[in-house]
């Protein structure tokens, strides 16, 4: 008789503490997980972002190096893919143009400016990265 006696008599609060207890730690769980997730896609894009700006930099230098040593004729574009490992799935959009750069004061008129816009591009859909750079040179 003594059990069915202490079973109607307790009252605590336990099972609603432990059931808050836990909701709040899956919260938190929940929580930390997104925010590393979303972390590391920032990471992600960043690393593109970055070999996009390379591979734009070595396309315009070896823009200029065809330009002006090369042989490679303005107005012109083209396209360079990179074959290295680092580079893999970049690519660098190029476009030069010319203009006379005497500026008509009565100099030599020999002086060529060449613009030079290299568009660095990698990977695609969601991670795709862009950068563009722009060298003058004379």
């Amino acid at each position: 008789m003594y059990p069915e006696q202490s079973i109607h008599n307790q009252a605590g609060a336990g099972l609603p503490v432990a059931l808050f207890v836990i909701t709040v730690l899956a919260l938190l769980v929940i929580g930390m997980a997104q925010l590393q997730q979303s972390s590391s896609n920032a990471v992600s894009l960043q690393i593109q972002s970055q070999r996009a700006f390379f591979s734009a930099e070595s396309g315009a230098q070896l823009a200029v190096a065809d330009v002006l040593y090369g042989g490679r004729s303005c107005p012109a574009s083209w396209v360079l893919n990179f074959t290295e490992a680092s580079l893999s799935s970049c690519s660098a959009l190029l476009a030069c143009s010319a203009e006379d750069a005497s500026g008509g004061t009565g100099g030599s008129g020999g002086d060529t400016l060449y613009t030079i816009t290299s568009r660095g591009v990698c990977g695609s859909g969601a991670d795709a990265a862009e950068r563009v750079l722009e060298v003058r040179v004379r």
